[in-house]
């Protein structure tokens, strides 16, 4: 049968394809299916370099990112979660590059409880393309799901203020 991690990740799913690229913070691996970009995550086993153009792109977007030369991503995005966790991830997305957002503001605009928002951010399974790291705390980082936890969560905050501070290409 596979572990829960297989399972998320569609091992047992033919249909999914992935690609492992290089990242400031290590390997990332990308996975798709039906045409929609479905997770993103750090240092999985080996590495994978299915053919597939939803794929591509995203690796394009992500090393533009990381570059400093884009802001945000435009890709097709199919995150598997509950409908209280997809509404969560679309007001991530309109969080500016360069700002950030509260968990108890986001609870607010979402009128639901800013614990519910950090579980929502702590399963977001696409990190960095939904910026679920422009999510803090009111006193403090709070925290980050992605390898590195408050970290990498820093890092990817300082890199967006530097994009923010000087115009992107």
């Amino acid at each position: 049968m596979g572990s829960p991690d297989a399972k998320r990740l569609g091992a047992e799913r033919p249909d999914v394809k992935r690609l492992t690229i290089d990242s400031p913070l290590g390997k990332l691996t990308l996975s798709s299916s039906a045409g929609g970009l479905t997770a993103l995550d750090w240092n999985l086993a080996g590495s994978h370099a299915d053919a597939d153009p939803v794929l591509e792109e995203a690796a394009r977007q992500l090393h533009q990112y990381f570059a400093g030369e884009r802001p945000g991503f435009d890709l097709p995005m199919q995150p598997h979660g509950t409908l209280f966790q997809k509404r969560v991830w679309a007001a991530m997305v309109e969080i500016p590059c360069g700002k950030t957002a509260t968990y108890g503001g986001l609870a607010r605009q979402l009128e639901s409880a800013p614990r519910a928002i950090g579980g929502a951010c702590g399963r977001n399974p696409l990190p960095i393309v939904i910026p679920c790291h422009r999510v803090v705390a009111g006193a403090g980082k709070g925290g980050y799901s992605g390898l590195g936890g408050l970290t990498t969560k820093d890092w990817l905050l300082n890199h967006e203020m530097a994009m923010a501070a000087e115009p992107v290409a």
